[in-house]
């Protein structure tokens, strides 16, 4: 089985996810939906922010982690039929 990317566990400024969203789904969201979504995130303890430069890099924290991970084993037994 080909170990894909995971893009999950990479720290990335909120250009780097929209960049990464857009090649995904093929619709680049724009500012206005990544920093409020991120902001969210952030005050639900899902992910921290760290100044570097003039970039905020957003980084998953343990509870962002679980739940990401719970989020992708739901997926996964809702579609693995579609798949098939």
């Amino acid at each position: 089985m080909k170990k894909e990317k995971e893009y999950s566990k990479k720290p990335m400024h909120g250009q780097e996810l929209a960049d990464e969203l857009g090649k995904r789904k093929g619709d680049r969201p724009s500012p206005g939906t990544i920093y409020p979504a991120l902001k969210d995130l952030k005050e639900e303890g899902l992910v921290t922010e760290q100044k570097e430069g003039r970039n905020i890099i957003y980084h998953l924290t343990p509870l962002g982690r679980k739940v990401l991970s719970v989020a992708k084993e739901k997926f996964c037994r809702t579609f693995m039929d579609v798949l098939e």
